[in-house]
């Protein structure tokens, strides 16, 4: 799950530097930056044996950066077809994320 979080930041990151950096875009771009990298950060964090209430916490703002990761996918204006493409592909991998994360919070209950 760790190296799957840092694939998907790294893929955001190399997808946002194709984008048009508008004063719109330019926001939307910062936020999806941080959140996607957040993922991978804070489930790294989870996982160095603090407590099971620690570990819970961190799995639960992991998921909420991946919620967010698709939100600023869905607000990019993206103008070509092949890029479109790739933010579909990028929004399915946030939403599976955060249904992996989601899963492992159940199992923490």
């Amino acid at each position: 799950m760790e190296q799957r979080t840092l694939t998907f930041a790294l893929n955001v990151r190399d997808f946002c530097r194709k984008l048009k950096w508008d004063v719109i875009n330019r926001v939307y771009i910062d936020q999806l930056i941080r959140s996607s990298s957040s993922i991978g950060a804070n489930y790294s964090e989870a996982n160095e044996n603090l407590g099971k209430a620690d570990l819970k916490m961190r799995m639960k703002i992991a998921r909420k950066e991946a919620k967010e990761s698709t939100r600023w996918l869905t607000l990019l204006i993206v103008e070509e077809t092949t890029l479109e493409t790739e933010r579909i592909r990028l929004m399915a991998e946030s939403e599976e994320l955060r249904k992996i994360l989601s899963a492992i919070i159940n199992k923490l209950a």
